[in-house]
């Protein structure tokens, strides 16, 4: 049976951390168990040193009470995986079976391997146009695409840079990109596509749930152009798969600048204007914070209202304590490039979630930060 997290491995997992682990940092989503907090692995340069200091990062997170490790294909140029893929011998060898890790990655955009090459369009056209995995019409904005021959590519060279069977949550990284040069009618066919492909892999046991990794997607108005509806995609999983289909994730930037998967109501269900985390509440479709600092800018000089509703010790754990408290996200990601960050934010690992009235004090002043 092909390895992956399992509910008995992430529960154990859990356990672990009892006495250290505030009540309500794990939680159930999927038949599987995952952190509040996950690390994420998207900055940095393609060089040795940066790759040392995320796999280090990344076993200091896994001993820390952070489960959920998150990545793309195009991290780094394929290096991030690599990092992580390195780490997870270092955890087996403390103890930590690949079952108790949420691993996830991305695929979309097209990347280089390990570092950028003199001639872009030579590597690309010799790596994939020579082999037929795609076509000049087939990509978006000169770097996107998401055919199934492209996404298996994709998978198969991220479950090699991570050294693993399968991978828990696979992400189509910034669908929305395509919008910006198909028509919706067209991108919804090639959504259908990549969907085909990736249940295909969960039924190859490559992969166990797929999903959405968006930048602009599910936060713009309902009539912008890069605009998608989670009801429609989740439509074209069940249409494939019925109710047993296994999109079951979506990734949005959530943060205390970014705030629009809790309060703007852009999605449309059942002729009812909601929320996205409404609509996948409605849906069983599990919501994953990215941006959680937004790259630092909401780690510092937030105004004193965040400090009267949170306390802590400074704004980078306000700011954290803000996304993954937020009433439907299951955890808030952040980048986390050297094992000191980890250890500075696993601080949040013995802190309960604020509370419904405390997150409350945000909004009631008619504030979002």
């Amino acid at each position: 049976m092909t390895t992956s997290a399992t509910k008995e491995a992430t529960t154990r997992y859990a356990q672990r951390f009892v006495g250290r682990a505030a009540a309500g940092h794990f939680r159930d989503a999927q038949r599987i168990v995952l952190s509040s907090l996950g690390i994420g692995t998207y900055l940095g340069q393609p060089d040795k040193k940066t790759d040392e200091a995320y796999t280090a990062a990344v076993v200091a997170a896994v001993e820390g009470g952070i489960n959920v490790i998150d990545s793309a294909v195009n991290y780094r140029f394929q290096r991030s995986e690599r990092s992580i893929g390195a780490a997870l011998p270092q955890l087996a060898a403390k103890g930590f079976l690949r079952e108790e890790i949420v691993l996830c990655t991305k695929g979309g955009y097209l990347t280089p391997d390990s570092s950028m090459p003199a001639d872009p369009n030579e590597y690309f056209f010799r790596e994939y146009i020579q082999h037929g995995i795609f076509t000049a019409k087939d990509l978006a904005a000169g770097s996107h695409c998401m055919t199934p021959k492209f996404l298996k590519d994709q998978l198969g060279r991220s479950l090699k840079n991570l050294g693993v069977e399968c991978v828990d949550i696979y992400y189509l990284h910034n669908p929305e990109t395509q919008l910006s040069e198909i028509a919706k009618p067209e991108f919804l066919e090639r959504v259908r596509k990549a969907f085909e492909f990736l249940e295909s892999a969960v039924g190859a046991g490559e992969i166990r749930y797929y999903g959405m990794a968006t930048w602009n997607g599910f936060r713009q108005d309902a009539r912008a152009r890069d605009a998608v509806q989670l009801v429609e995609m989740a439509q074209i999983a069940q249409e494939i798969a019925g109710g047993m289909h296994h999109f079951r994730f979506v990734q949005v930037p959530f943060n205390l600048g970014m705030t629009e998967a809790l309060t703007l109501g852009n999605q449309i269900l059942r002729e009812r204007r909601r929320t996205l985390v409404e609509v996948a509440g409605d849906l069983d479709i599990t919501v994953v914070a990215s941006a959680s600092l937004l790259q630092g800018q909401v780690a510092r000089n937030l105004p004193p209202l965040v400090a009267e509703a949170f306390g802590l010790k400074n704004d980078a754990e306000r700011a954290l304590q803000f996304a993954r408290s937020a009433p439907g996200i299951t955890t808030a990601l952040v980048g986390m490039s050297r094992a000191e960050h980890v250890k500075a934010n696993a601080r949040l690992v013995g802190v309960a979630s604020a509370t419904v009235d405390e997150f409350g004090k945000l909004f009631s002043r008619g504030e979002s930060a």
